[in-house]
């Protein structure tokens, strides 16, 4: 190489080797500084996208868990209540207990009922008064407890909802269980040319719902099949129907009935090109089931009705049953408060194994690796200072040009 002083080429390469060094010296300082080994989206697009995405599910996730126990103590709250409820029941039951004995006189019958309407208006302001965080718990209002990895896929709602209490609803009564009873196939009438066939299932009413086997053969043919899941409407069941292709190609419609029929499923079939009575529905293998939903939760024990509002020598078996009853809707509404709490307690609990779950994944691709770094930190350590030696000896090749010239 000839021998010059227009550029030195030396140099240049020490200088371009030396500020990549400087450069990779500075993002170890900031990684080991900052304790993060994506410092911007240029250390590594991929990974801070992935990070910043499992940071929100994070964010959601303890959040939901926070809401989850918040429900918990909105309930724990509730039970708490209802359980002094309870005693105030069971003081009732001695005083009815002991106002039906027939050696009391009418003064001390009149001071067990005084006490006895104590307990019904202690009773209503409990219900009243019960308060979480500023709503008030007895209000017979479903409360939404939301629960959601930050995703609409993950997200859950439950309802929680306590019922009202009050001298004229003490606790709540379990609602009827739900049925299930098969559904007899009925004989579909005759086709003619200008009706089809039409086989109707006629359930209780338009509110219960259908489940089981659909099996139908039109004019003795191929029988088109089907199976409703459990809990399937009528309307949801015509819509499966109507949408299956082997049912349509079949000439077979789905209805609901409406008005007074709103309760029957009817299937129709095609209508006869020649003779009448040709397609002609045949309904071997059906077997369908009536499910009777159930009932809805009923209000407890109404202290304010005729025959228990005063405890009295006449009234006061009336007053021990009602109380007996009333005591076991507590304990009834209790256990529903109960399984909620443990339904809400393992949501949280969930989301709190998810969070630290994903709190970990996120640490593994967010944090810096202190091993590695300040391995880096010394290499880079080395190359600056072997490069700024080796800018200043490129430097120094410069002079010689010098000694040419004397």
């Amino acid at each position: 190489m000839s021998l010059g002083v227009l550029n030195n080429i030396s140099a240049i390469y020490a200088q371009t080797n030396l500020n990549n060094t400087q450069m990779s010296l500075q993002n170890t300082l900031t990684q080991l500084s900052s304790g993060s080994r994506i410092n911007s989206g240029a250390d590594d697009a991929a990974g801070l996208a992935v990070a910043d995405g499992l940071h929100a599910n994070v964010a959601a996730l303890t959040q939901s868990s926070q809401n989850a126990t918040a429900g918990v103590g909105l309930l724990q709250t509730a039970d708490g209540a209802l359980s002094q409820v309870t005693n105030l029941l069971n003081r009732a039951v001695t005083l009815a207990t002991q106002a039906a004995n027939g050696t009391l006189n009418n003064n001390q019958v009149s001071s067990a009922n005084q006490e006895y309407q104590n307990i019904l208006s202690e009773i209503g302001n409990i219900g009243s008064t019960t308060n979480f965080n500023g709503n008030s718990v007895f209000s017979n209002t479903a409360k939404t407890v939301f629960v959601s990895d930050g995703t609409s896929s993950g997200a859950n709602v439950y309802n929680i909802a306590v019922g009202s209490l009050s001298a004229s609803g003490v606790g709540t009564s379990a609602g009827a269980a739900a049925s299930t009873a098969s559904l007899t196939n009925p004989t579909a009438t005759a086709s003619t040319t200008s009706a089809g066939a039409v086989a109707t299932f006629a359930l209780g009413a338009s509110t219960h719902t259908v489940s089981g086997s659909l099996s139908i053969a039109v004019a003795g043919g191929t029988a088109v099949t089907a199976t409703l899941a459990s809990g399937t409407s009528l309307a949801a069941a015509v819509t499966q129907l109507n949408a299956q292709s082997s049912f349509s190609a079949a000439g077979l419609v789905a209805s609901q009935g409406t008005g007074a029929n709103a309760n029957k499923l009817i299937i129709t079939g095609p209508v006869d090109t020649g003779t009448a009575g040709t397609n002609a529905l045949t309904l071997t293998g059906t077997a369908l089931s009536d499910t009777t939903p159930a009932g809805a939760v009923g209000a407890g024990v109404d202290f304010t009705s005729s025959g228990v509002a005063t405890l009295s020598s006449s009234t006061a078996q009336s007053v021990l049953t009602s109380v007996t009853s009333a005591i076991a809707d507590i304990a009834y509404q209790r256990g529903s408060l109960g399984a909620s709490i443990n339904q809400l307690t393992a949501a949280s609990n969930v989301a709190s194994s998810e969070s630290v779950n994903l709190t970990s994944a996120e640490s593994s691709i967010r944090s810096t690796n202190y091993g590695q770094a300040t391995s880096d930190m010394a290499k880079y350590k080395v190359l600056s200072q072997t490069g700024i030696s080796a800018l200043s000896q490129a430097n120094a090749v410069q002079q010689d040009v010098l000694k040419l010239l004397q």
